[in-house]
């Protein structure tokens, strides 16, 4: 059942991958669109999640389009995702661009160059994340995940993620490697910051909802710069990732308490939802007890 499963997914990605990307986009929100008319428990949670943060300011039609843009926007980017999986550097160019890379620390004679974190989370096509090596050089990006229940799925997933250059490691298995990774230095690591995980109950806008400290904790592990980076879509198969302003771990010569640190990492995250609502990825139930 499993080879089954990997050969009918391995048939579609196959298939998505030989359309050019703006058929796939238009594809994707075709798809989206018809999800949302067909999927109702997700449109429910959907419009719940926008109600609950928009509803004092935004009428009921309007949180109900941006919930249809939303489904619309997520089937473009996963989609997307799969098409730029097997896109070459020179093929993707024209389709993204990064912004506040001038930040990132810069090497200075033969010291190492610093680790960055950065906390990312579901924003537009946020596959598009572990193809940042050429959009900030000198640096090697990698990222943690969670292997899928079925073994089949999950080596199709990592086969369309080893094409990136990115470095992958297993949250539960390759800790000793991801540790010998960080300290080699010149590592980007993006992780994860908008999913519901123990840790820290802090407001996200405006409900408070289970918070991982996993960005600040690492960045204070491993004497990283943290940031939080957004992929905003700016038109058809067109994204710009955008990296925001340094978030300090240190405060008088001290390191700063984890929890104020996330609830930082809360309110960059905050503007950028709020800047395009239907950017983000609002099927998770995010403000779950």
């Amino acid at each position: 059942m499993n080879a089954l499963l990997y050969w009918l997914a391995r048939g579609f990605v196959a298939v998505i991958q030989s359309l050019p990307l703006l058929w796939v986009a238009r594809l994707g929100r075709a798809g989206g669109a018809l999800a949302f008319r067909l999927d109702a428990r997700h449109r429910r949670v959907v419009v719940n999640n926008l109600t609950m943060v928009f509803g004092a300011e935004k009428s009921a039609a309007e949180i109900y389009e941006i919930a249809r843009e939303n489904f619309r926007r997520i089937g473009e980017n996963y989609l997307c995702a799969i098409k730029t999986s097997a896109m070459t550097e020179a093929e993707l160019k024209p389709h993204i661009e990064a912004a506040g890379a001038d930040r990132l620390p810069k090497q200075t004679g033969d010291a190492k160059l610093e680790n960055v974190v950065f906390a990312i989370g579901h924003f537009g096509n946020f596959e598009l994340y572990a193809r940042l090596n050429h959009l900030c050089p000198g640096y090697q990006c990698a990222t943690t995940y969670r292997a899928l229940k079925q073994p089949a799925l999950n080596r199709l997933m990592q086969d369309l993620r080893g094409t990136s250059g990115c470095l992958y490691f297993e949250r539960r298995t390759d800790g000793e490697k991801l540790r010998a990774a960080m300290n080699q230095g010149g590592i980007i690591l993006g992780l994860l910051a908008d999913q519901s995980s123990k840790g820290l109950r802090a407001p996200f806008l405006g409900h408070d909802c289970n918070t991982g400290l996993a960005p600040a904790i690492l960045a204070l592990r491993y004497e990283a710069k943290l940031f939080t980076a957004i992929c905003y879509r700016v038109a058809l198969a067109r994204w710009r990732v955008e990296l925001g302003e340094e978030i300090s771990t240190h405060e008088n010569g001290r390191p700063r308490a984890t929890a104020d640190i996330m609830r930082e990492v809360n309110r960059h995250l905050e503007v950028a939802v709020r800047r395009d609502p239907a950017n983000w990825f609002w099927v998770h139930r995010r403000w779950k007890d």
